[in-house]
């Protein structure tokens, strides 16, 4: 078909320059070569596509943006050519005029048309075929026309990814969900709308001209990380907890500018695309508001459906409705500080002038039960449990309890299994993250219908590799592909079996906010457990102590922060100096994380602080150093604060520093040894020890190995102790040698397991129980019962994840009395 002849008059046309300070339309010199995609937010969302070309900007309006992936052909509708100078805009124009609404420069850089071709030619013959070098879309991409439906004004176009280097097949949205700020200002959109400068045009006369200033008072809050709800097996009881309905949708922290709001993701992504009808809304709202509430997709009865959600977001027409169940910042005021039940009450009054899709997340206070029964019967999701005398708190906490009617939660996808009746697939192999790795979980076939499969089995096939990413029972292997484990799958079922797979699940949808590292398996914690262990939810500044870079994350193949190492501390204090408290101590200190160049520090010039104590002790060369140690839970978290990970202690307490209080046995595996093997050594050195009359104490050390233990009642000084380990565990070796060592060399443990008698001479230490590792997996110290030993797996049984059990498990009937005996030293 033969082009519109599109020029710089159409452009001149649609503008009153008497009114506007927009550019004048006129051709100008450029180098030629320029092009600019400016994100505009006007009647539709789209990106405005513009190559510079005989002097003027040729331009396109594409809906979607620009896709990486070449399979995407992306609909692009030309639009009337633009100035030059144009390309330099970013603002707002005022809504109800000529394209109005906020628009950031997305991209620039330079392009070059293919070899050989004349461009000028091409594009009026309907095809363009050249190469960006943006800052964002690089490569070669092609544009062709489409023959225009009957009655359509502007010319219809395509925009391609030809496949380059630069191409992404399997993330083919990356450029349009991640790049969110402008390539200039680095401002979001919100940003932009706030305070940038309005341009005027006339669409519609206002009598304004020229630029003017948007005054909002309030800049928009920044992302702050939110508050997330620890899952238990009932509702609490009593009218200290306010409880709201469990909404099935996507979290979403909505920050208001005056004018414009921003919705981010619970990881900070900005789904201000995806979510345009809240974010409208909350526009209208004062600036300087932060809120956190879930955005949810309503059915016909009006009850939240996350499948619809889901199909909506991809091109759907369901009613989105926005739950704003809390408030951290009130127009410029942080009030995350405030009561929960306070800071509701704020939200109520700010929420009151304003209708749906925006809604404010009612509660009840106690009679919790009642209100779950009812959303169960229902068939809602379940309720939301929270303090209402807490403080907002951007991490998971019991202060917040979530109660649900059926299990649901997230899986990883591995893989999938062929089917033989339906074209797609039969079930999807799943897993989840459990400890250090992740963990088979089972299957799920139901739950799909026809363009799910089609559409996940697109999805999956591109990620398709030759091996699982998990342990696999052999049965459910048969007519299996795997996949790298990215993709996230929300399934709701009926328990977990004995061998720890699913029991009747069904799939409910992908999870497009939920990253595959951060699937954990979730299991409901006993309500009684999490009212006993209130100090597991412990922040470390309730101690007084200032934990900087709290999110600096230091176990990298974990996800776990130096905030969550000072919250466990803070949670097993009391525990931890039971053994350490006034006992000298070595750290392990990792101030970049565990990854990073690590170090021991014994001694201490006061860089520690105050709640860091010194000791001085004679060294063996008579020279005279301060040794550190701990007396409460300030001292540990200062520790923390300087980037402490692990904490040694000798085998005696400042008070009485000659006489040591235990025997410490390090069994020390040879390498690739099994556990087992060093399990039965653990017990066999415990017969041992008992025919002289010792009562001893198992650790696992968070390694590879057992700590056994045997208290003493500090009447024998250290020659006396270290003569009695050294002549013990050398006439071990000699009477069992398949089975242990008294050799520290390495060469010498070959199958066999160094009985480590070396720390219990003067000045050698020993790992602290509930002490963490500077390890894999984030393991800790814990005690454990002889009767226990046969059950457990590996030394490093427990992280500090599991802060809630360990306290659970301290106050057990197991482990009453633990590491508590006062016995002397055998003569023997």
């Amino acid at each position: 078909m033969a082009s519109r002849k599109l020029d710089i008059q159409t452009y001149n046309r649609k503008r009153d320059f008497s009114k506007t300070k927009e550019p004048k339309g006129r051709k100008l010199k450029g180098k030629g070569d320029s092009f600019v995609v400016q994100k505009h937010d006007a009647s539709r969302l789209h990106w405005d596509f513009r190559l510079e070309l005989d002097g003027v900007l040729k331009s396109w309006a594409v809906p979607k943006g620009p896709s990486l992936d070449p399979d995407d052909k992306r609909l692009a509708v030309r639009t009337e050519d633009h100035p030059l100078d144009y390309g330099e805009f970013e603002g707002v124009i005022p809504k109800g005029e000529y394209g109005g609404g906020t628009v950031m420069l997305w991209d620039k850089g330079r392009w070059e048309p293919e070899p050989g071709k004349d461009p000028s030619k091409t594009i009026e013959e309907g095809h363009l075929h050249f190469t960006l070098d943006g800052e964002r879309m690089k490569g070669e991409w092609v544009m062709f026309r489409l023959k225009p439906k009957p009655g359509e004004r502007q010319e219809p176009w395509m925009l391609k990814k030809v496949d380059d280097d630069f191409a992404k097949p399997d993330e083919g949205e990356a450029l349009v969900e991640q790049c969110v700020t402008s390539v200039t200002t680095d401002r979001s959109m919100a940003e932009i709308a706030a305070a940038a400068d309005v341009w005027h045009s006339n669409r519609k006369a206002t009598g304004k001209t020229g630029r003017a200033k948007r005054k909002t008072g309030v800049g928009p809050p920044p992302f702050q990380a939110p508050q997330l709800a620890t899952l238990v097996d009932e509702v609490p009881a009593g009218s200290d907890w306010l409880h709201e309905y469990k909404y099935d949708g996507y979290r979403l922290l909505v920050s208001t500018a005056g004018g414009a709001a921003t919705a981010w993701t619970r990881n900070g992504n900005d789904w201000s695309d995806k979510f345009r009808s809240i974010v409208r809304a909350a526009a209208k709202l004062p600036p300087g508001c932060l809120i956190d509430g879930e955005a949810v997709a309503l059915d016909k009865k009006g009850k939240p459906s996350f499948q619809l959600l889901q199909a909506t977001l991809k091109g759907g027409d369901a009613e989105l409705a926005y739950y704003a169940f809390d408030l951290l910042v009130d127009q410029g005021e942080d009030i995350t500080g405030l009561p929960n039940i306070e800071r509701k009450e704020r939200l109520a009054a700010l929420l009151k002038p304003v209708s749906p899709p925006i809604l404010y997340g009612d509660h009840v206070i106690g009679k919790g039960e009642k209100l779950f029964d009812a959303i169960c019967k229902e068939g809602g999701e379940g309720v939301i449990s929270k303090k209402a005398e807490a403080t907002y708190a951007g991490k998971r906490s019991k202060n917040w309890l979530k109660i649900k009617c059926i299990q649901r939660q997230e899986f990883v996808i591995v893989g999938w299994q062929d089917s033989d009746k339906r074209k797609g697939f039969r079930s999807l192999h799943l897993a989840a993250r459990d400890g250090r790795k992740l963990k088979y979980a089972g299957k799920v076939g139901t739950g799909f219908d026809t363009k799910m499969i089609q559409d996940l089995r697109d999805r999956m096939e591109p990620m398709e590799i030759h091996e699982p990413a998990v342990d696999v029972p052999r049965s459910a292997r048969r007519s299996s592909h795997w996949i790298e484990p990215k993709l996230v799958a929300e399934v709701a079922f009926t328990e977990f079996t004995r061998d720890a797979t699913l029991r009747h699940p069904s799939f409910i949808a992908l999870r497009e906010d939920k990253p595959a590292r951060e699937v954990v398996l979730e299991k409901p914690k006993k309500l009684s457990t999490v009212a006993k262990s209130k100090k597991a939810d412990a922040a470390s500044d309730s101690f007084g102590i200032e934990i900087s870079n709290p999110d600096r994350v230091i176990y990298p193949g974990d996800g776990l922060t130096k905030g969550d190492l000072a919250a466990y501390y803070a949670a097993v204090e009391s525990l931890m100096l039971v053994d350490m408290a006034k006992r000298p101590i070595s750290l392990v200190r990792c101030p970049q994380g565990r990854a990073k160049q690590c170090f021991f520090q014994k001694h201490d010039s006061g860089a520690m602080g105050p709640h860091v104590k010194h000791v001085p002790i004679e060294e063996s060369d008579g020279d005279v150093a301060d040794y550190l140690y701990v007396q409460d839970a300030k001292g540990i978290l200062a520790c923390v604060q300087m980037g402490t990970i692990e904490f040694h202690g000798w085998g005696s307490r400042v008070a009485k520093l000659e006489y040591p209080d235990r025997l410490v046995f390090d069994l020390d595996p040879d390498e690739g040894l099994d556990f087992k093997k060093v399990k039965e050594a653990a017990l066999r050195l415990r017969a041992l020890l008992a025919d002289l009359g010792l009562v001893t104490f198992p650790l696992l050390t968070g390694g590879k190995g057992i700590h056994v233990i045997a208290p003493l009642d500090r009447s024998a000084d250290w020659p006396k102790v270290k003569s009695f380990a050294e002549r013990f565990s050398r006439a071990i070796a000699e009477a069992e040698p398949d089975t242990f060592t008294a050799n520290i060399r390495k060469n010498q443990r070959k199958g066999r397991i160094f009985l480590d008698w070396l720390r219990n001479q003067r000045g050698a230490t020993a790992i602290m129980p509930y002490s963490a590792r500077a390890r894999d997996g984030a393991p800790v110290a814990a005690p454990i019962a002889w009767e226990e030993l046969e059950k457990v797996k590996s030394g490093a049984t427990y992280s500090i994840r599991d802060a809630d059990e360990l306290i659970e498990r301290a106050s057990s009937k197991q482990l009453a009395g633990w590491g508590e005996a006062m016995q002397k030293l055998p003569k023997a």
